[in-house]
């Protein structure tokens, strides 16, 4: 982007090319200038999003070796002051030096018939579709699946490594897992880049040995060049290792371009009745098997924000919006000096998996340090009413509490049920940027009281059976007595599928009857949240213990992460069956009704024997299978209730009553 300025003031500044060593602006604008003794000082930058921009250099244009009433084509070289000698580029410009007595304003009235003339004849000659497709961001995807490394370098004292491997294309990168003790690991993981060229780009690989305490070592590197690759193919490529030893083992296959661009609420294709119904039967379901990855579509428009947080000295803020859906990530231009910005933009996206939660976070834009967090806010697809603009109370970074301002969204989703069902069942996609863990009290506490809570409702149940047993209730033992005798004397194996429909269909029953008990995990988590803070590194008495902490700091992420994991499925398992996400909920009854009739017809031997077969057989039909677990896959999209406290919205007067209650508690 440029910046020009006169007399140390800034006059202009340009939009953003991205991905671009020759960018093409083709912006205009009018300055009025007082003196033509004053240049015009042009500066470039890199733009770095969370980051200090570049400089890429900088030229000065002097005013008054221009003639007037002329078009001129001036070419300026840019330079760095410290260091004169570099070769930074150059930068064209069209001038035209005009006296302040002109007609300024049928100039511009000229512009203006000139700009919607050709607006109009664009739209005339092109489809919505077709100015749509010209906003698309990347030109398609490469599917990488890391299967295995052979024979690498033992870095270890005991002969082995522990390796892992790092990809990168352009500013895009992806860390695989580690595995521990080997020199022919076998990860068998599957990621997405999006490509910005059509010629594909080279995909920076290196593999490197993990150590505890210390630096990792260095094992190697390799390359990979998309561009003589064909595509919707997949290749099966062995690259060997320079500057170490052994081969990495990959499937990369190219796709078309994915459904994802940034445009103004004048091309919004889902308003085209024409439009929206070619791609209501684009994921109709009459289409459900064809390209199972296409789930469907998400159309955000980002309207305005109101009443944010003022994060500069002058009281104001330079406010941006990120939308974030799982790896896809695009921005609005930065309104200056507002805390009321509009932005009026669409973003449209692909949705590869249905439960992804849909990210909109607020930024105010710093020059000279990273952007400032303003707000942030959290919607699962599945939550969204179509085509209703709604304010959002902007939240914290953690999801857990409100902070300043409401952001205005209006939200369409279209998907295929029968897509979204079976794409359920396969491996959750990773984030490729996530915030590396750290050792928090909090977050422990957090994650030990949910795993309690499961536990303590385990223990409850167990009582509960017993009370049975002991006869504390003649009434409900009796029932439970002639309960098990019936089930115990006709018990048959559909029955359990069976019986799991039961708490399904009694939450189902006090969700439509009002008597909603979710809302309850809330509260709770809201009340936990206020109990405790983090404070040991504003404690100096407790820095003792802090270097302590750190020092079993992989340890204690070890346990943390533990934690987190059992009580996300004791969570994630309860919230299938009291409808916290209907969707799963409907596709649980479908799946436990089909066990039951499979069940039911099918003996349970021939079932046990399909079973066996397929798993000796699998590896055998497909070496390069990567093995997943479909219940945990499926239990995966269900969210627990740390999650369910993220993505619960409250209006901006309910929060306020939440947040006084809270003080007066």
């Amino acid at each position: 982007r440029g910046e020009f300025k006169i007399g140390g003031k800034e006059v202009f500044r340009s939009k953003t090319i991205n991905k671009n060593l020759n960018p093409v602006w083709e912006e205009k604008v009018s300055l009025l200038v007082d003196s033509l003794r004053e240049p015009l000082y042009v500066k470039v930058f890199d733009y770095d999003f969370g980051l200090q921009d570049d400089f890429m250099g900088s030229a000065y244009l002097y005013l008054e070796s221009l003639e007037h009433q002329r078009n001129l084509d001036v070419t300026l070289d840019l330079e760095d002051p410290q260091y004169p000698d570099h070769d930074l580029g150059t930068l064209d410009l069209a001038v035209t030096l005009s006296p302040k007595e002109g007609d300024f304003r049928e100039a511009t009235m000229l512009l203006r018939r000139s700009w919607k003339r050709s607006n109009k004849q664009l739209h005339s000659s092109m489809r919505l579709s077709d100015v749509h497709r010209k906003a698309q961001l990347w030109r398609g995807i490469v599917s990488i699946s890391l299967i295995e490394a052979r024979d690498l370098q033992p870095m270890d004292a005991n002969g082995f490594s522990d390796p892992y491997v790092k990809f990168r294309l352009g500013h895009q990168k992806y860390k695989s897992k580690t595995i521990p003790k080997t020199l022919n690991p076998q990860w068998r993981e599957q990621f997405d880049f999006h490509l910005y060229e059509e010629q594909g780009g080279f995909i920076d690989i290196t593999v490197w040995d993990k150590d505890a305490g210390k630096k990792d070592d260095f094992m190697g590197r390799c390359s990979i060049d998309l561009s003589p690759l064909s595509k919707e193919h997949t290749h099966k490529l062995d690259v060997p290792l320079e500057e170490g030893e052994g081969m990495l083992v990959l499937l990369v296959t190219l796709t078309g371009a994915a459904a994802v661009s940034i445009s103004d609420l004048s091309v919004n294709i889902l308003d085209d009745p024409h439009e929206r119904h070619q791609i209501l039967q684009r994921y109709s379901v009459l289409r459900s098997f064809h390209n199972l990855k296409d789930v469907g579509m998400v159309q955000v428009k980002v309207i305005r924000a109101e009443r944010l947080m003022a994060a500069d000295v002058t009281g104001k803020s330079d406010p941006f919006c990120v939308v974030e859906l799982s790896n896809d990530r695009l921005q609005t231009h930065t309104v200056y000096k507002n805390l009321n910005p509009e932005w009026n933009k669409v973003f449209t996206f692909n949705v590869k998996d249905i439960h992804s939660v849909l990210e909109v976070t607020v930024y105010d834009e710093d020059r000279d340090r990273s952007a400032d967090f303003l707000g942030k806010v959290a919607i699962p697809l599945l939550n969204i009413q179509n085509g209703e603009r709604k304010a959002y109370a902007l939240k914290s970074k953690e999801l857990t509490g409100p902070t300043k301002g409401v952001i205005f969204l209006e939200i369409d989703v279209i998907f295929n049920a029968v897509k979204a069902g079976l794409r359920t069942l396969i491996p959750i996609e990773q984030k490729y940027i996530e915030d590396e863990p750290r050792v928090s009290k909090q977050l422990l506490l957090q994650n030990f009281n949910r795993v309690r809570r499961c536990i303590l409702f385990l223990i409850n149940a167990g009582c509960y059976i017993n009370s049975c047993f002991e006869w504390h209730s003649p009434q409900r033992s009796i029932c439970a007595f002639l309960l098990f005798v019936l089930v115990v004397w006709n018990f048959e194996l559909y029955m359990i599928p069976l019986a799991l429909l039961l708490p399904l269909a009694w939450n189902y029953i006090l969700v439509a009857s009002g008597k909603d008990t979710r809302q309850d995990v809330v509260s709770d988590l809201l009340e936990d949240e206020d109990e405790d803070y983090d404070k040991d590194d504003k404690d100096p008495e407790r820095k003792g213990f802090i270097n302590k902490l750190y020092a079993i700091q992989d340890v204690c992420i070890s346990v943390q992460n533990a934690l987190d994991e059992v009580a996300s499925y004791g969570e994630r398992i309860k919230n299938t069956f009291n409808w916290t996400v209907p969707f799963l909920s409907w596709l649980a009854i479908v799946a436990l009704c089909v066990a039951t009739v499979l069940i039911y017809y099918i003996p349970l031997r021939y079932i046990v024997l399909a079973w066996g077969v397929n798993k000796f057989t699998k590896k055998l039909r497909d070496p390069y299978n990567i093995d997943n677990n479909q219940l945990l896959d499926f239990l995966s999209r269900v969210p627990s209730d740390i999650q369910v406290v993220g993505t619960h919205t409250h209006s901006p007067r309910t929060l306020e009553l939440l947040l006084l209650l809270l003080l007066k508690g």
